[in-house]
């Protein structure tokens, strides 16, 4: 039987699809100079990706519905977690076009790397093992959606006072993604402390956005 549209629809994917949407938002809201809200867009995507695995894993999926997730997992993250933090530090970089551009490209290009070899990778271990991973290589791009936020509001407040601030966490962040570094995948305590710690950022960040932080 054919089908009628291409792709897969079900309730495994939907915090996925949901989580690219909430950072296609937050593109259009750093393009419009929206930055708070842009950093809110950033992190509505994190809390998605975040427990997307969780619910696919409730579901018995065939080995295409599995080879699906992986990548399309890994193309949301591209938008959520390169191409937005990206898009946003250049907005907020006004005026410094050239450094705040150069930046953002290599972070975008290292975020792309991690996630074509986190595919492979992950390809080849479900075949050969299957189960869950219990460590990532390198550090996740997803981490970008509680040190943006973080930084941020660092900024607002003026604790940091240049907006090299950002450059900076592009740069080691970046670096993070293509280093060999073993890295624990969290557990359900550890999501539950992530999921805190990014609701009090996003109050924070609700709050700068009342007092019109930049």
């Amino acid at each position: 039987m054919r089908k009628r549209l291409l792709g897969f629809y079900d309730y495994t994917v939907v915090l996925t699809y949901c989580g690219m949407l909430a950072a296609f938002w937050g593109i259009l809201q750093a393009i419009g100079r929206h930055y708070g809200s842009a950093v809110v867009g950033l992190m509505l995507a994190g809390c998605c990706d975040l427990f997307d695995g969780a619910v696919a894993s409730t579901k018995e999926r065939s080995a295409s519905e599995r080879r699906f997730g992986i990548q399309i997992d890994s193309l949301s993250d591209l938008i959520s977690f390169g191409a937005l933090p990206a898009v946003l530090v250049y907005m907020l970089l006004d005026g410094q076009h050239v450094s705040a551009g150069l930046f953002g490209g290599v972070y975008l290009l290292c975020a792309l790397i991690r996630l074509a070899y986190f595919n492979v990778t992950e390809e080849e271990r479900q075949e050969r093992a299957g189960g869950k991973r219990e460590y990532y290589l390198g550090l996740p791009v997803t981490s970008i959606a509680v040190l943006l936020p973080a930084v941020y509001l660092m900024f607002a407040l003026g604790i940091f006072r240049s907006g090299g601030c950002f450059l900076a966490m592009l740069a080691l962040t970046a670096l993070g993604f293509v280093l060999p570094v073993e890295i624990r995948k969290p557990r359900t305590p550890g999501k539950i402390v992530f999921v805190a710690f990014g609701i009090l950022e996003a109050l924070a960040v609700i709050f700068f956005l009342g007092r019109g932080a930049v």
